[in-house]
């Protein structure tokens, strides 16, 4: 495992995040087996969020059995939207920073982020809130997930402006591929695609660091996705969707017996960019690694202050994703990876 300090928190964290997530489903012991693996295997810092169901509750309570809360660094997130209102209030910060705090079991978060933007809320105001529970010492970092660049610097102009504590962290998607589609749903940023190299000029800049999600494009760079894959998945008699209603047969599908999640065939499976998935096999040919370790190399060696949040689901795939922080990729290649 690779380290970097995080000068706002002056310690040393892991470069790949732990998301979870996958405690969202599963039962304790499952949950506190995960979170063994990655710690066990160099992870020291953790991804939740007041909205990912029970995963606080379960970190929380493996914190207090394993007696390690001083040795992990803890992101959670608040401000999540609903089908009622956007809760980018600060009424909704303070209340979600106190549940937080309850699940997780503990009197202070090492990093807090609003976990979405609504533009139309004042921005000072957020950030009188978050420096209030940041004098307090209930949280000794703070940041935003999906913010665009341009609300992030007016944020930190507010700060500046006001003798204010700033945005430390930004958490956006940011993969290889482009999309034509959201892949997420409301209210997420990404900073991937040619569309949005401005962004990611802003991050080059700043080096503001960056906890990206979804890194492989809802499993588009995993490895198991092809264009032969989409194509037999496209024949007109075919819906993608039969896949999880059990009515695909063998010759629809081609002898293939993988699986594209629809909303990755939707957002993620045009031209452009199998031809960078392609091109990640060529290379991970020639550089003896896979095509997900491709992928991961290429936010890393971007220029950007890069910390992937990775979901690996057992020690082989942590293992892999531990493996591409090693992979150093030329501007050559990064170039040729994005066909520019």
């Amino acid at each position: 495992m690779r380290y970097k300090k995080l000068k706002t928190l002056d310690r040393e964290v892991s470069r790949l995040i732990m998301g979870t997530m996958y405690l969202y489903n599963g039962s304790e012991e499952d949950g506190f087996r995960y979170l063994d693996m990655a710690t066990e295997m160099g992870v020291n810092i953790f991804d939740s969020a007041q909205s990912y169901g029970d995963s606080e509750v379960t970190l929380g309570k493996w914190m207090k059995a394993r007696g390690n809360r001083e040795d992990v660094v803890v992101i959670t997130k608040g401000c999540h939207l609903n089908q009622f209102r956007s809760r980018v209030h600060d009424f909704d910060l303070h209340a979600d920073l106190y549940d937080s705090l309850a699940k997780l079991q503990t009197d202070y978060i090492d990093i807090y982020l609003i976990h979405k933007d609504d533009e139309s809320y004042p921005v000072g105001k957020l950030m009188e809130a978050l420096n209030e529970h940041y004098k307090a010492g209930r949280i000794r970092s703070f940041g935003v997930s999906n913010w665009r660049h341009e609300r992030i610097q007016e944020a930190n102009d507010y700060a500046a402006a006001h003798g204010l504590h700033g945005l430390d962290f930004s958490s956006p998607n940011f993969t290889l591929a482009d999309y034509k589609a959201d892949p997420w749903g409301p209210g997420n940023v990404s900073i991937s695609g040619p569309k949005n190299a401005e962004a990611r000029e802003w991050y080059r800049k700043t080096q503001m660091p960056v906890f990206s999600f979804s890194s492989l494009a809802r499993g588009f760079f995993s490895g198991r996705i092809t264009r032969e894959l989409y194509e037999a998945q496209k024949n007109e008699d075919f819906n993608p969707m039969f896949l999880f209603m059990g009515k695909a047969t063998k010759d629809q599908l081609s002898g293939h017996t993988e699986k594209i999640d629809p909303i990755c065939a939707n957002s993620f499976c045009f031209d452009e960019n199998f031809t960078r998935l392609e091109r990640c096999a060529e290379l991970a040919e020639k550089k003896g690694c896979t095509i997900p370790q491709i992928a991961m190399a290429y936010i890393l060696n971007a220029g950007l202050d890069v910390y992937p949040i990775v979901g690996a689901a057992n020690k082989e795939e942590l293992q892999s994703s531990i493996d591409a922080l090693d992979i150093v990729l030329s501007p050559e290649e990064e170039k040729w990876l994005d066909l520019r």
